[in-house]
């Protein structure tokens, strides 16, 4: 009699597993947990550049000695590089002698940040002014754009100076928008802090 009821609960057992068909749920997308370092900052100031700011402790300022290939001779263009994010923020500084020089750069300015367009689901621009006096502007370009932050500078008489922050990673703002938020409050400070000598 014990055979029999092991043998009905084996066979009881079998029927049961074999009649269950798994369920999968499917893992939710996920992305790499990004770790951000400490917020501080250190003062960016070279005696052949007539501008002087705060950047932070986390990125390098290099001096940028090409463009497209072509060496640059202008030793005030520079990239504040962001190893841990895989990012750069491409600063270009020219001097002005004519107004139309100041016309034609806040035009390109304009355009190159216009130009992502395509990718862009909005680009908001912001005036700012902080207290050495310094205007600008800073565009907030929306969506997966190449570059989500843009910025310029001048004293509309003699100085122009405009940065761009680029990833090297594919744009995907589900992905980089902790790391452009995080790095979009520094690159505020950067301005805020930025004064003509």
């Amino acid at each position: 009699m014990k055979l029999k009821h092991k043998l009905f609960f084996l066979l009881c057992c079998c029927l049961g597993i074999s009649s269950c068909e798994p369920t999968y749920t499917p893992k939710p997308k996920a992305y790499p947990r990004v770790i951000f370092p400490k917020r501080g900052y250190q003062h960016y100031q070279n005696s052949a550049c007539p501008f002087e700011f705060d950047y932070p402790l986390y990125a390098e300022a290099i001096r940028d000695s090409t463009f497209f290939g072509e060496k640059i001779q202008n030793p005030c263009w520079l990239n504040i590089e962001f190893p841990q994010f895989s990012g750069t923020i491409h600063i270009s500084y020219e001097d002005i002698h004519t107004p139309q020089q100041i016309a034609k750069m806040l035009d390109d300015a304009h355009k190159l940040t216009y130009k992502h367009t395509k990718k862009a689901d909005s680009i908001d621009p912001i005036e700012v002014e902080n207290k050495f006096g310094t205007k600008g502007v800073i565009f907030d370009v929306g969506g997966d754009a190449a570059s989500s932050v843009q910025f310029y500078v001048t004293d509309m008489d003699h100085h122009f100076l405009r940065g761009a922050l680029y990833f090297n990673v594919a744009p995907n703002i589900d992905s980089m928008g902790p790391v452009v938020n995080f790095v979009r409050k520094d690159m505020d400070h950067l301005v805020e802090t930025f004064q003509w000598k």
